[in-house]
């Protein structure tokens, strides 16, 4: 586990108006801790969120005012996803990090963060069949661990998309260079200013493709056993913390969802068995995705609990999916995660560590402008506390 700094006594000495100072109970989500070589003031974090607006896979200068506005002194915030290379895309205007003008383009994202005192990590990805020719070079076939086709459907960002090319299955050989492309990526990022890399091996993308006996059909050394199943993440948990050092890397895994066609008939099992996995490595935080969310935006009533897979993880637990102000401060305060990213609450109210402490109300978002290509609307005009008031 992490090591926690606080007690939930804590607090903070305000002044009141006779000048003596008095004693503000300090929520859980508000406490510092202490990740790895890191120090955090809270433990509110900016979950990673698509936002489509990095044109031709590169950052654009008006994502500096999106991530500084949500940056605070000492918190912790993970980027959107960001392509390993140019095979890894399948969405419109998603960054990548696979190029030196892309590496230039987020160093002044990174300053900006940087300067308001956050902590940053660039979360790296390959969305494998969830693509189609479209997004790739030569209008080659998109890869994954299956040769099956993904049905054609509503995509994440709620926009008919054109559906999905059949993909073609990695040969064996051809995957050490796609484990080679993440350590590239998270050299990238390093060299762009990040403070760490998050590996994404959710939601039905290309290592999800690898990990869940729902997609994963193969007979070689990447199928079959669980163990099999896990190679492909473990290869490129090695490659990565090879690169940047194990205390700069987290993954971020979602054993209970089905996103993409991508399920799993014994998901405990599948989690538990990469937190063990993956604890060996010493990585700095596993970061995993609520079984409430099997589908994207919904949350349902669930039997199961990722308390398991926190007790496996030896380093920093983070949880994510349909957290609120209450339950955020649950978990924390019940041991069952030391840090909780928050999604579209943040995108829609930049301030929201502030808005928690003070129990203010929050910022409605307006799903219909999450994937805006627009610099602006939906993406950097939802109001702080100040102005609203």
């Amino acid at each position: 586990m992490g090591t926690s700094s606080f007690s939930y006594t804590n607090t903070t000495p305000i002044q009141n108006m006779g000048n003596t100072t008095e004693e503000k109970p300090q929520i859980p989500l508000l406490t510092p801790y202490k990740m790895g070589n890191f120090q955090l003031s809270h433990r509110v974090v900016l979950a990673p969120l698509t936002r489509q607006r990095s044109f031709n896979n590169v950052p654009q200068p008006h994502a500096v005012l999106y991530y500084s506005q949500r940056a605070t002194k000492g918190g912790f915030m993970l980027t959107e996803a960001t392509g390993v290379s140019d095979t890894a895309q399948g969405y419109p205007e998603t960054p990548g990090i696979w190029t030196m003008e892309q590496v230039e383009a987020w160093k002044p994202i990174v300053d900006a963060v940087h300067s308001k005192g956050a902590l940053f990590f660039c979360q790296i990805w390959h969305v494998g069949r969830v693509s189609n020719t479209g997004f790739q070079p030569n209008g080659d076939a998109p890869i994954s661990s299956t040769d099956k086709e993904l049905t054609s459907q509503i995509q994440s960002n709620d926009i008919d998309n054109a559906g999905f090319s059949p993909p073609r299955r990695l040969t064996a050989q051809e995957i050490p260079q796609i484990v080679n492309h993440f350590r590239i990526a998270a050299r990238n990022a390093m060299a762009a200013g990040f403070d760490g890399i998050e590996v994404h091996g959710a939601h039905g993308y290309l290592i999800d493709q690898f990990l869940k006996d729902g997609v994963n059909d193969r007979t070689d050394q990447y199928g079959g056993s669980l163990e099999n199943r896990c190679r492909f993440a473990r290869e490129i948990i090695e490659a990565v913390t090879a690169e940047v050092g194990a205390d700069r890397v987290g993954i971020r895994l979602s054993p209970f969802a089905n996103y993409m066609e991508s399920g799993d008939s014994d998901p405990t099992t599948l989690g538990l068995h990469l937190a063990e996995t993956l604890s060996r490595y010493g990585i700095l935080y596993c970061h995993m995705v609520e079984p409430r969310m099997k589908t994207l935006g919904e949350k349902t009533e669930c039997l199961h609990s990722l308390v398991p897979m926190r007790r496996a993880f030896k380093g920093t637990f983070i949880v994510a999916g349909g957290y609120d102000r209450e339950d955020g401060n649950k978990a924390v305060e019940e041991d069952r995660a030391d840090l909780v990213a928050f999604g579209r609450l943040f995108l829609a109210n930049p301030d929201l560590p502030k808005r928690f402490e003070m129990n203010a109300p929050l910022n409605k978002y307006d799903r219909n402008t999450f994937y805006l290509p627009d610099p602006v609307v939906g993406y950097t005009d939802y109001p702080f506390l100040d102005e609203t008031a």
